[in-house]
């Protein structure tokens, strides 16, 4: 809500006001990234090892108030506080790696020469974009987006984020905490509003945007930014499947499965939505899910639902996937009474339901049963979606993970690898493009540069009108020697 010029906080299970910040108008928003653009050379001249101290300090700033931040984010978002611990961990994990490896990854390096310009040796650079715009997600206010700004930090870039609107305190609270470490310029800030703050961000001359959300509104991140082609990470919607194989431990997949779907009551980018389990298993696993969940406490375990029109979502893909012939064996259509909705767990439920097909966003779980492994991957590849997903099987586990349509995928595990810093994360269709986090996501901050040096004369002169026939008969037979046998 805003009212008086600031955007307004609730908790979404009290509806009492978590907090207020100032919205941003685009003037504001302009102003904030002509700010951050003479942060950012500041910022880059400090060099590797200056900014990795200064992130490093930040880092063991947010453990040392691991508790204020887990209770903030309760506050605003609903999340139970020992959630919010376990996401300020794994963020924590990724802003460590990224401040102690950009110099190794993002640092200049020689080339090995090659032959058409033997005389020349090569060097690769990795250099800041400028500024980063960062536009984050409700669900996971904390770990979401310090990746991208982390990754973009460590790179020499200036940062301007844009929180959700659901969780604009915590937001600030980053970007607060960050200007403590670094109060000599405004490396860090936060703009708030709804979405037509979002689409300023995009226009306002940043060089790069890192979106979370939901494939809707990636789509509409990518048209504001294709207007001055500025490049973008998109990290969008998922509807992770999970695989469980003839041999797999199923007491320990059923267990995954619960965390999977249910944490953050089923509001997890990469929550497991969808279970394929192989018939000579089936019965067990739906029954030591069933046991499991049902023993998870709406209101304790299971937080309430942030965003109050997802309430309207979830009820109908429960409801259409009863009304096509699926079954409830736990929850079911009285699961959602706002602004909670209890462990739903589906089975029989049809491929073309909305429950199958759509990202649901709350605690329900769908449970299939299938021939075998094969039919499992076919199955789980059949989605628009592609973020990530899970594998529980002993012999052919590892083959059946590389063969989903993911970007990413836990073995004998669920959501695991958000955890490693060193991993990248992302994903493919709908579910969007580019990476962050690990090597590939410290990449997506920088621009790569190539720079050749003369290093003396050409004995091959290729690249100039001064060359002869008989040097371009050399060059030929240097070629014919090199490259030219079969291998």
């Amino acid at each position: 809500m805003i009212e008086d010029g600031h955007l307004i906080s609730t908790n979404p299970a009290s509806g009492a006001e978590a907090g207020r910040v100032p919205v941003a108008d685009e003037k504001a928003v302009i102003a904030a990234v002509e700010r951050a653009r003479e942060a950012a050379l500041w910022w880059q001249s400090l060099g590797w090892d200056g900014r990795k101290t200064r992130l490093l300090r930040w880092r063991t700033l947010l453990v040392e108030r691991i508790q204020e931040l887990a209770e903030l984010a309760e506050l605003e978002s609903g999340k139970p506080v020992n959630d919010g611990i376990i996401e300020v961990t794994a963020a924590v994990e990724h802003l460590d790696w990224a401040a102690k490896n950009a110099k190794r990854v993002l640092g200049p390096r020689r080339m090995r020469t090659r032959l058409l310009l033997a005389e020349h040796v090569g060097h690769l650079e990795y250099q800041p974009y400028g500024v980063v715009g960062v536009i984050g997600p409700w669900n996971y206010p904390i770990v979401t987006p310090i990746g991208p700004i982390s990754g973009a930090l460590a790179a020499g870039n200036a940062v301007v984020f844009k929180p959700s609107e659901y969780t604009p305190v915590v937001g600030q609270w980053l970007a607060d905490t960050f200007a403590e470490i670094v109060p000599e310029h405004p490396v860090l800030q936060a703009v708030h509003g709804l979405g037509d703050v979002g689409g300023a961000l995009c226009r306002s001359g940043v060089q790069k945007v890192s979106f979370t959300g939901s494939t809707a509104t990636g789509k509409k991140v990518m048209a504001a930014c294709a207007e001055n082609l500025v490049p973008v990470v998109i990290e969008a919607g998922g509807k992770d499947a999970l695989i469980v194989d003839a041999d797999a431990d199923v007491a320990a997949a059923a267990e995954a499965a619960v965390w999977g779907s249910m944490t953050n009551a089923g509001q997890t980018c990469i929550g497991i939505e969808r279970v394929y389990a192989v018939e000579s298993v089936y019965d067990k696993f739906v029954d030591a899910v069933v046991e499991k969940a049902g023993k998870l406490r709406t209101g304790q375990e299971i937080g309430p639902i942030t965003m109050p029109k997802q309430l309207d979502i979830i009820r109908d893909h429960i409801e259409d996937a009863l009304a096509k012939g699926g079954r409830a064996v736990l929850g079911g259509a009285d699961a959602v009474q706002a602004p909670y909705v209890s462990p739903t767990v589906l089975v029989d439920v049809p491929a073309h339901s909305s429950e199958m097909r759509e990202e649901t966003f709350g605690p329900t779980l769908t449970i299939t049963k299938v021939r075998d492994a094969d039919e499992a991957v076919q199955k789980a590849n059949d989605s628009p979606y592609g973020l990530g997903g899970s594998v529980f099987g002993k012999k052919d586990a590892i083959r059946i993970a590389r063969r989903l349509r993911s970007g990413m995928v836990a073995v004998n595990g669920t959501l695991t690898f958000v955890g490693m810093g060193n991993l990248p994360f992302g994903g493919v269709g709908e579910s969007g493009f580019g990476r962050i986090h690990g090597e590939d996501g410290l990449r997506e901050f920088a621009r790569a540069k190539a720079i050749t040096v003369r290093r003396a004369r050409s004995l091959l002169p290729a690249m100039t009108f001064e060359r002869t026939p008989a040097q371009v008969q050399q060059i030929v037979k240097a070629l014919r020697l090199l490259y030219g046998r079969k291998p």
